[in-house]
């Protein structure tokens, strides 16, 4: 089965024709980094225009790269929710339009199980049941996936994510966006206990996330450095900073897989997935605790549209499928149908 899969989420507009949930036959992914870049985030109205201006572009090189027209397909995947408003409209009604013309049948897909499905192409003998740790810039959670399309919520952040922390701190630090990438190069060699940060913890729901007190804690070190006319050392600062979130993240991540014993399998997904600091931890917890680590690929870390098509496989198998009414979500909880 061949789907054509469309994401437009956020500020990467991209398109791929995945086989059978696993087999990844183009992607074809255009940035907007560098438009961004001068805002210092993405601005919702400009990611909105730039998405309409590239989506039918990306779709015909996804197209021309799997040797596929769309009469060889049997799908059209997309994301739906959640996301900026505008961006998601722009790939909805762009996927409703080719769905109305050719015929093909319509798949609303998730954007995070989009991000958990992108294991599936790095691991093909990667199978649920498994614990999930999805971390992005909007979203972290702890996810028990018990089949391809139920998922249970074990744990979520109660106020920011890590990946939106880890931005407005490199922002505040002076590093140029995406902020998330620069902090990570920026810490290497910085001495990771320079600075002292909280490591919150949610009364009475232990397997929740706060990090808003984080954000808040490195924004006044960096304020009051300025006021009394120091220098704060971006190494030692980044570092410190992206120890704690990451022992926040790691931490929880073991509490949830005592909870789960009959799994021995653990996941990562996200864009943050990508950060250098909580691969290496990942990987000394899963030394720790005698499970089987998964880590997607780097080039899957970020927003594709290969891992749509993925988790597209396995909605359409379980029956999942929009009309022309299909609309797009600002917000929406990965266990909501």
């Amino acid at each position: 089965m061949k789907i054509l899969a469309l994401e437009s989420s956020c500020d990467e507009t991209a398109a791929a024709v995945v086989e059978n949930g696993r087999t990844v036959l183009s992607s074809v992914v255009a940035t907007q980094i560098e438009r961004h870049k001068i805002f210092g985030g993405v601005v919702p109205e400009i990611a909105s225009r730039m998405h309409a201006e590239a989506i039918s572009e990306v779709t015909r090189q996804a197209l021309e790269q799997a040797s596929c027209k769309l009469s060889d397909l049997d799908a059209v995947a997309v994301t739906y929710a959640p996301g900026l408003i505008g961006a998601l409209l722009v790939g909805v009604n762009y996927a409703k339009g080719l769905s109305l013309a050719s015929g093909l049948e319509l798949v609303p897909v998730h954007h995070l199980r989009s991000h958990i499905a992108a294991n599936y192409i790095t691991h093909p003998d990667l199978e649920p049941p498994f614990l999930c740790l999805v971390v992005s810039g909007g979203n972290t959670l702890l996810v028990h996936v018990r089949d391809y399309t139920d998922f249970q919520v074990l744990g979520r952040t109660r106020d920011d994510a890590a990946g939106e922390a880890l931005d407005k701190a490199a922002r505040a630090m002076g590093l140029p966006y995406p902020g998330g990438v620069h902090l990570d190069k920026a810490a290497k060699g910085g001495n990771d206990k320079a600075f002292s940060f909280p490591h919150p913890h949610v009364e009475g729901s232990p397997l929740d996330f706060s990090f808003s007190g984080l954000k808040t804690s490195v924004v006044n070190i960096i304020h009051n450095a300025n006021q009394k006319g120091e220098t704060v050392p971006v190494a030692d600062l980044g570092a410190s900073f992206l120890r704690a979130v990451v022992d926040s993240l790691v931490s929880n991540t073991q509490k949830a897989l005592q909870t789960l014993p009959v799994t021995k399998k653990l996941v990562l997904a996200g864009g943050v997935s990508a950060n250098s600091v909580l691969r290496a931890d990942m990987q000394q917890l899963a030394k720790r605790t005698g499970v089987d680590l998964y880590l997607p690929e780097l080039s899957l870390c970020g927003d594709n549209a290969a891992m749509v098509g993925a988790q597209g496989y396995y909605e359409y198998l379980a029956g999942k499928r929009a009309g022309m009414d299909l609309n797009a979500f600002a917000t929406m909880s990965i266990t909501e149908e």
